[in-house]
């Protein structure tokens, strides 16, 4: 890779998901501080846990109820506009999920299509199947890099002789800014290099802080 050229770096995201918001918005700032280029891709809650809705708590299993909606709205607009589009729409969305409480309505998909030059239709497929082959297809990619054992968000970064190397997180709360930021990003790399590494984690004791 030479001087010049951006690491890339795949993150899977659901909009549901305030964890992966958090983690795209260390990223966003890594972006600020490090050569990197975040290539955003969608998994999907929902597809990730629908054999086993039998053993989760009921307020989860409504949570995935509603949470086909905004994936297919992503999946859709990818679909039709580009990948480019996918970054902006996932800020307009979470925005408005996470650091401003809306319900998961028509309204709040649509707002969010229009803020970033979408048209309002893209959110009839919140209620429709028909996207649902690519939505399971980006959801496998990144779910067969990482294992099954993980949620979103998913991180795929290079690793020691190039190869993607993906883990679920990092978790972190409130997102990391400025040298922070790079400090973890560089983390990151570091132990992506280390052929064997698998896991560091350790219990949360706060939620997630939206700033």
């Amino acid at each position: 890779m030479s001087e010049t050229a951006k690491t890339p770096a795949d993150f899977w995201f659901d909009p549901l998901c305030p964890w992966a918001w958090m983690t795209s918005r260390w990223m966003l700032e890594v972006e600020k501080v490090r050569p990197v280029e975040v290539r955003w891709q969608v998994m999907s809650l929902a597809v990730l846990n629908e054999d086993k809705l039998d053993e989760l708590p009921e307020n989860y299993r409504e949570l995935l109820a509603t949470a086909w909606g905004p994936v297919r709205v992503c999946i859709a607009a990818e679909q039709q506009h580009g990948s480019e589009v996918l970054g902006p729409l996932y800020t307009a969305l979470g925005t408005r999920l996470h650091n401003r409480g809306l319900d998961r309505t028509r309204e709040t998909l649509v707002d969010a299509l229009e803020e970033v030059g979408l048209p309002a239709e893209l959110a009839d497929a919140a209620d429709s199947d028909a996207y649902d082959a690519q939505l399971r297809a980006s959801h496998k990619e990144g779910i067969d890099l990482v294992g099954q054992e993980a949620g979103t968000p998913v991180i795929a970064v290079p690793g020691h002789d190039g190869e993607q190397i993906a883990f679920f997180g990092p978790v972190v709360t409130p997102a990391p800014k400025g040298e922070e930021a790079a400090k973890l990003w560089d983390g990151t790399l570091m132990v992506a290099s280390i052929p064997g590494f698998y896991e560091i984690k350790r219990t949360r004791t706060q939620g997630p802080i939206f700033d």
